[in-house]
């Protein structure tokens, strides 16, 4: 994008106009920035200061190795929890008539209508604390929820709570070990949560509080092994009704169960197979958010009729089972099918026999539906004889408890094996986090008692990355052993609607989605096959929300971390994103003019860890600085080399607050307050700014603030006018309109150079500095410009001055900063044409659509998030349309067009034709900035036609690395515990135990 100032013209008019206002905009740029004084001072450092290439594979494997020592450090926590619950429920005897108070989550600090503490509701000390987003919690106490369809004094509920009390000791210890743990946790196979450190729970406007941690992803990670499953859904006649409705939700309930891991289909059958994904015949998909939402929302098109031929059914899903297996593309661990009928008329032994016996590597899990319970006897038979379970489910009610039953049977063989395996889920957003759990169990028994956990957050992985040593547009990144990223700069998991919301599949984003110009999934695959190596690529990254495009060349350097199953990459651009300065000052000179008042660092960047001890929480980082280089606190850990330059930079940088000073004391300078701030940044993190304007009176007063995200150092980036400045030729200064996250023009013009330290392609990019002024100001100077004349009488037969001039000039005021073929569609098109400008096609992964439902003509459009040129570059078939009923927002795939200018054409002239008439107009550079004056003669309206615009991605199952956790059988297995709604018949249980007896003695 840039911005476009329209006159009428000739083209030697329009030539010394661009001159003229480049060069008074550079002047004034110059001037107030101060950005030839900053070159000067680097420039007579230039001999003291050593010049190094960045060793890429150097750097991504200390990386590596300090995330592998924060993971390590966090799963010793979890085991030290599991060591104490099993010791105390070893030590515990359940007693049915236990009473015990305990501090209930929803209830703590309530009272009566006499002012009483409710029961299970005691006094429990909260008190505000930082580490934990300042909530009031209690470090001393954990708290217990119970979900709130369950009794909170039912006698498991209690003896399990009584037990479990005994890990407040480790929580508090493991806290004070690592002063970087946040929450901890317990989740009990009974149902119930506990919490450290204790946190006030609330219900919702219903008072109700959801929440079961038997449901949660990391629980069922942890409780079970990777597993492939076939969903069987009876939809003959006799499930009509209320009976197919429970179907549905009981079919989406186990769909909750499964995790990234697993794989999965449903089918339905009636006298026929009917597969709910037509095209997904014979096979199975990742059980991710999205293929299982897609699978939902085909489950409403049930419905039930004819006859069921079960038989046939389960044929084809032991078919898939054992096809899909072979090829090595699933789970390669357990297989399940779950049978979701309201009866059977017939065992089916001999589809068993021939599929399954006598090694019974497919477990069954019968749903019954409904209350009648005539055909309950042949379902429990198939669960009991294929080491599975039976459940009866009679309301929508029963649904969740009863599905959750099927996991503690798939978890019997790791309890059994007594494998206390550490699962690291992907990250949640909501409190930004990745979990590590570990599951436990009843010692010598095949019970599993539930799940620890703690949660690490992405912030302290960030917090390891050396930003300073990765330049400008490098960056880290790490992903799953499913491909899906952990973190990375261009992950994108909220979307803005009024508020911050999660988007629906934002844990599932896929590597090959934000590096997508790899095509062939190269760096992908090799990250999830945890190899180390390097990899080199062309690359377009967007900026600005995608209003720009910069087009680099990155290598990447990747390896794994050791102990997970994840995987951490370095991007390093070419050029001077490869290399890194060493300068060298004294400690007092750099402290001295480190602690300046205009002086502020990068803060999310860690220079000293002042989080791993509590005594140095309250230190900024200026702070610790200072103590640690004076050797005030040995135990304080902090980055000697980063702290080093960081007072380099100070000391270089500054002469600037004095001349800026300066600047602002001088009453006949900027009298007309145009300019509003000047500032700089450094590679360090480093960055001064001096007003030229009282604070209350900025134009933009969310600049340079925490507001602006992209216009400040932040963990995973540079400032968006340092990045921007890095790209344009040494000396010239790029011009930028800001904008809100609603496109709200906040009326102000930026301005930013790049300070090189040597004249040298393999220099790095120092600092940049810059300027904010008044978008007034600025078009004032260009009013000014536009008004030179080159007849030497000086009668022009153009001015500004004129009626047409004047119009484009007032219109210019609403239109500053929307991209030119919104404004000109016509010029742009010939623009294009003539190879002025060239068009990238960009894709969108993570993008949403406003999806409108509850009318005959569902529509769909774009959340503009990216795709800001969509009305121009539109795909006339997506497009939105009034509707009166729901709108939702839904992934969708978007790809869209960027557009860059031609740097070696510095002017041109077109005409185009249109209905009769000639439209003339100018293209000139502005010299030393990023901007074109274009001038076009208004006296033809020529509309425009947009072109078409097709988007199709090809779907495919992408590489992934097997946990390499397996548990899908043991021998010493209780088949016979299989499901309790009913007692099986004396014919059925002579029938089963022959067969369980032959199936054992093998």
């Amino acid at each position: 994008m840039f911005q476009t100032f329209i006159c009428l013209f000739s083209w030697f008019s329009v030539k010394l106009w661009a001159s003229a206002f480049g060069g008074e905009i550079k002047s004034i740029s110059a001037k107030y920035s101060g950005s030839h004084l900053l070159q000067k001072k680097y420039k007579e450092m230039e001999k003291s200061v050593r010049v190094e290439e960045i060793d890429g594979v150097k750097l991504v494997k200390n990386l590596a190795v300090k995330m592998e020592e924060v993971f390590r450090e966090k799963a010793e926590a979890t085991r030290r929890l599991v060591e104490a619950a099993e010791e105390a429920h070893h030590q515990h005897e359940d007693n049915p008539d236990l009473q015990y108070e305990y501090f209930n989550a929803v209830l703590i600090n309530e009272v009566d209508e006499m002012g009483n503490n409710v029961e299970l509701g005691g006094e429990f000390l909260l008190e505000p604390n930082d580490h934990f987003n300042n909530l009031s919690v209690n470090l001393s106490l954990s708290v217990v929820q119970v979900p709130t369809n369950m009794y909170n004094k039912d006698p498991d509920i209690v003896n399990g709570v009584y037990w479990s009390e005994a890990l407040n000791k480790v929580f508090v210890d493991n806290f004070e070990r690592d002063p970087t743990l946040i929450w901890q946790y317990f989740g009990s196979a009974k149902g119930f949560f506990r919490q450290y450190p204790g946190v006030k729970w609330h219900p919702d406007e219903h008072g109700v509080i959801g929440f079961d941690c038997r449901n949660r992803k990391w629980y069922i990670q942890a409780a079970t092994s990777p597993k492939d499953v076939v969903i069987l859904v009876d939809v003959s006649g006799s499930m009509k009704g209320l009976r197919l409705t429970i179907a549905r939700q009981t079919v989406s309930s186990i769909l909750d169960t499964l995790g990234d891991d697993d794989f999965f289909n449903i089918i339905a059958y009636n006298q026929e197979i009917h597969y709910v994904e037509p095209c997904l015949n014979g096979t199975l998909v990742r059980a991710d958010r999205t293929n299982k939402d897609h699978f939902r929302e085909h489950l409403d098109k049930l419905f039930a009729k004819g006859i069921g031929l079960l038989g046939e059914a389960l044929a084809e899903a032991f078919t898939i089972l054992n096809n899909f297996n072979r090829t090595g593309r699933g789970s390669v661990c357990s297989q399940a099918i779950m049978l979701v009928t309201d009866g059977a008329t017939e065992m089916y032994d001999d589809v068993f026999e021939k599929y399954n016996w006598p090694e019974r590597k497919v477990r069954i899990f019968p749903y019954l539906i409904g209350r009648e319970s005539a055909f309950a006897d042949n379902l429990k038979w198939m669960a009991c004889a294929n080491k599975g379970y039976f459940s009866q489910i009679s309301t929508l009610a029963d649904v969740q408890e009863n599905v959750m039953r099927y996991l503690h049977v798939m978890s019997r063989p790791k309890v059994i094996d007594h494998e206390h395996d550490t699962v690291w889920t992907e990250a949640y957003v909501d409190s930004l986090c990745l979990f590590v759990v570990d599951l436990f169990m009843q010692k010598n028994q095949g019970i599993l008692l539930g799940v620890v956990g703690t949660d690490i957050p992405l912030q302290e992985l960030m917090k390891l990355i050396p930003k300073h040593m990765l330049g400008i547009h490098g960056y880290a990144f790490a992903i799953t052993n499913n491909g899906y990223i952990l973190t990375h700069p261009d992950l994108r998991p909220l979307y803005q609607d009024g508020q911050k919301r999660r988007k629906p599949n934002y844990s599932s984003v896929d590597l090959s989605e934000v590096e997508w110009e790899d095509k062939d999934d190269i760096l992908r695959n090799a990250m999830v096959n945890r190899r180390t190596g390097t990899f080199s690529m062309e690359v377009k990254k967007t900026v600005d929300r995608g209003r720009r495009v910069l087009k680099m060349h990155n290598d990447y350097y990747y390896t794994d971390i050791k102990g997970t199953p994840f995987s951490v990459g370095v991007a390093l651009s070419r050029g001077h994103g490869k290399y890194f300065f060493r300068g060298n000052v004294s400690v007092e000179a750099g402290l001295r003019d480190l602690e300046q008042p205009d002086v502020a660092l990068a803060d999310e960047w860690t220079y000293c860890n002042t989080e791993e001890q509590h005594e140095h929480r309250h230190l900024t980082q200026i702070q610790a600085i200072k103590l640690f280089m004076k050797g005030r606190r040995p135990n304080l850990k902090c980055d000697r080399e980063l702290i080093q330059e960081v007072l380099f930079d100070a000391v270089v940088t500054a002469p600037l607050a004095a001349y800026w000073t300066g600047l602002a004391l001088n009453k006949s300078e900027n009298s007309d307050k145009g300019v509003e701030i000047a500032f700089l940044g450094t590679r360090s993190g480093l960055s001064r700014t001096n007003l030229f304007v009282p604070a209350d009176q900025l134009s933009n007063q969310d600049f340079l603030t925490a507001e602006d995200k992209e216009g400040v150092f932040n963990a995973d980036h540079f400032p968006l006018w340092y990045k921007r400045a890095a790209e344009q030729v040494p000396g010239t200064f790029v011009y930028s309109v800001p904008f809100s996250t609603a496109l709200e023009n906040k009326s102000v013009v930026l301005a930013s150079t790049a300070i090189q330290l040597m004249d040298d392609r393999k220099s790095p990019i120092v600092a940049a500095v810059g300027l904010q002024m008044k978008l007034e100001f600025f078009q004032r100077k260009f009013w000014t410009a536009c008004r030179q004349c080159t007849a030497l009488d000086g009668k022009c037969s153009i001015s500004c001055d004129t009626y047409m001039c004047l119009c484009a000039l007032t219109l210019l005021l609403s239109q500053t900063g929307l991209f030119f073929g919104e404004v000109e569609g016509a010029v742009m098109n010939k623009l294009l044409q003539m190879g002025s400008f060239k068009r990238i096609t960009l894709y969108d992964y993570q993008a949403l659509c406003k999806e409108y439902t509850g009318s005959s003509d569902s529509a769909r459009t774009f959340l503009l998030e990216f795709n800001l040129y969509s009305w121009w570059n539109v795909d006339l078939s997506v497009k939105a349309q009034r509707s009166r009923g729901k709108t939702l927002m839904v992934p969708c795939d978007t790809e869209y067009p960027a557009f860059v200018s031609e740097r070696t054409i510095k002017e041109t002239t077109g005409n185009i034709e249109c209905e009769g008439c000639i439209r003339s107009f100018v293209i000139q550079q502005i010299p030393s900035s990023n901007l074109f004056m274009v001038v076009v003669d208004k006296k033809c309206d020529c509309s425009k036609t947009p072109p078409s615009l097709k988007c199709d991605r090809l779907k495919f199952q992408k590489d992934r690395k097997k946990p390499e956790s397996c548990h899908p059988f043991h021998p010493e297995e209780n088949a016979m515990e299989c499901g309790s709604a009913t007692r099986l018949s004396s014919a059925l249980t002579a029938a089963l135990l022959p067969l369980i007896a032959a199936t054992i003695s093998r």
